[in-house]
């Protein structure tokens, strides 16, 4: 039986940089199959973790804490030997941002030769994703605009909700089977993220036992939240999934 495994790179929000930008890395038998966003450090942290390139990232959304190590691992693609793509999983409203913030410069490369999608694999998603012969579920979060940020579940396993405000309608449908839900959470709710009393008011509690937050604004918050009794998030922690109900029984 295969070993699923989550790692957080990191656990903070955008202004928490001791935290690390909010990025994940799902281990299967040891081996990181997947890297869920790639903020500033991320590639940096995934490389002295894994001692290699991910072979396969999922992009949330276009927020620069999410996206901003994008442009140094497409360098380190680019000039690995031997050159291999990346597989680079991104929601279809999400390419047009990408494109936009990264790929359209003109000059990545001096002596030019080289596009910015030329390092990866590009694989827009709509409802999901086959990855090693899993499938991997999207969904719609509620991140500023709407359709602007995603979140991802691989059902029995693990639900991700991104950088959200609640989400309870994508729970009942994506973590119904016992999931680890990773929830965004900070200690006070705004509009573009969940805050610790959105979770009492949108959730039911055998939900909320089943979630650990990120994406908090300082250890301090982290505290905080934990005092509460929710569980938190940390950089380099791993934490042990259910095994995924096959993709063939979940659709």
């Amino acid at each position: 039986m295969q070993r699923f495994v989550w790692h957080w790179l990191g656990v903070g929000s955008a202004s928490a940089l001791e935290l690390g930008s909010a990025a994940g890395v799902l281990e299967v038998d040891d081996r990181p199959w997947l890297l869920v966003d790639c903020g500033p450090a991320t590639w940096q942290q995934f490389l002295s973790t894994y001692g290699e390139l991910p072979p396969a990232v999922f992009i949330t959304h276009g927020h620069f804490d999410h996206i901003g190590g994008l442009e140094q691992l497409f360098y380190k693609a680019w000039f690995a030997e031997p050159r291999r793509l990346i597989k680079l999983f991104v929601p279809v409203g999400v390419v047009p941002v990408l494109q936009a913030r990264l790929a359209e410069y003109p000059s990545l490369l001096a002596e030019g030769g080289a596009n910015f999608w030329d390092a990866f694999q590009l694989i827009p998603v709509s409802r999901g994703f086959w990855l090693e012969r899993m499938w991997f579920e999207c969904f719609e979060a509620r991140h500023h605009l709407p359709g602007s940020a995603h979140g991802l579940a691989l059902r029995g396993s693990f639900l991700y909700t991104g950088d959200t405000r609640p989400i309870p309608e994508r729970l009942l449908r994506h973590a119904a089977a016992g999931e680890l839900i990773l929830h965004d959470c900070g200690r006070w709710s705004n509009p573009s993220h969940t805050g610790l009393d959105d979770l009492e008011r949108e959730y039911q509690p055998e939900q909320r036992a089943r979630m650990l937050l990120y994406h908090y604004g300082s250890a301090a918050d982290g505290a905080a939240l934990e005092a509460t009794g929710y569980r938190i998030a940390r950089a380099g922690q791993k934490l042990i999934l259910k095994s995924p109900i096959f993709a063939e029984d979940s659709r």
